[in-house]
């Protein structure tokens, strides 16, 4: 018999006759089928079951008008939103300036790399302390502006500075992260488009517009993506810095949601408010890609 690619139609038509092939693929594919099956089906079935699920046994979208309605959810919502407006923008410009300074050939720039990717490597958790310590009222950044002669700052007591201060450390973290995979992107640019936009007078200004832009158009379509649901699902540095304080300056997305789910114990509206959640996020990453799509004309 001739083997060709038969696809998943074949494979189940061998499965079905119960053929050695069909088998062996199966056991092979059973684990992680069964981790799909538990660890995301199943606990997002019962997230839509709960989230219609009303406290009396019955079924309605109870839970949803509930939250709509909610101020600590809303405020929760609009601090998520002005936190990814300012975070996403700023770690991508961060992360693409970084990773053009760094795909040049500067000293040391495996050192400079590592330093800047160090970061990753330590767990949010740690990370949160450590910048607890930085940002404490006796702590060595109000030290540093003490002795240059400035005020003393609040930073994760203050309203106004709280949020930034969050930011400032998620930043520290995803910059070297982000910057890793617009180094390979731009790995991958061919060095005779340099070379001719070089030939043709193009500035540094000009050639980075005009061909190192175009040419990462699907690594920074990966990273804005991916790091716009990153920064969605931000909880550790909220939960150890401010747990959403003050008067619910930093009260992020997930923070509410833990709140509700395990201190309030509110089940159903936790789950609701994962949908919404999700539902929100789904919608900004498909403006971010029909944004990110190729003009006509451009590859």
């Amino acid at each position: 018999m001739t083997k060709g690619r038969r696809g998943l139609g074949g494979f189940l038509a061998d499965f079905l006759r119960g053929s050695r092939e069909g088998w062996a693929a199966f056991l092979f594919l059973a684990p992680a089928i069964a981790m799909v099956l538990v660890l995301r089906i199943l606990p997002s079935t019962q997230a839509i079951i709960d989230s219609v699920r009303l406290p009396n046994g019955s079924l309605g979208l109870g839970n949803f008008t509930f939250l709509l309605g909610d101020p600590g959810f809303q405020n929760s919502l609009k601090v998520t939103l002005l936190f990814a407006l300012i975070v996403n923008p700023l770690q991508i410009a961060l992360a693409l300036a970084l990773a053009v300074l760094l795909n040049d050939r500067v000293p040391a720039i495996g050192l400079w790399r590592t330093i800047l990717l160090l970061p990753v490597a330590i767990p949010q958790s740690i990370s949160a302390v450590i910048w607890s310590v930085i940002f404490r009222p006796d702590g060595p950044l109000n030290a540093v502006l003490g002795a240059l002669g400035l005020p003393e700052q609040r930073f994760l007591t203050s309203v106004d500075q709280a949020l930034f201060c969050i930011i400032v450390m998620v930043s520290w973290i995803g910059v070297g992260y982000w910057m890793t995979f617009l180094i390979a992107g731009l790995k991958d640019i061919p060095a005779s488009l340099y070379e001719a936009a070089t030939i043709d007078g193009a500035s540094a200004w000009q050639q980075f517009r005009h061909v190192t832009l175009p040419q990462l158009r699907r690594p920074l379509t990966f990273v804005l993506v991916a790091d716009t649901v990153a920064n969605f699902l931000i909880f550790a540095p909220v939960q150890i810095l401010t747990s959403g304080g003050p008067e619910g300056s930093t009260d992020l997305i997930m923070n509410n949601l833990y709140t509700r789910a395990f201190i309030t114990n509110d089940a159903g509206g936790a789950a609701a408010q994962t949908l919404i959640l999700v539902a929100v996020v789904v919608t900004i990453v498909s403006v971010q890609f029909r944004l990110m799509l190729p003009k006509e004309g451009q590859a």
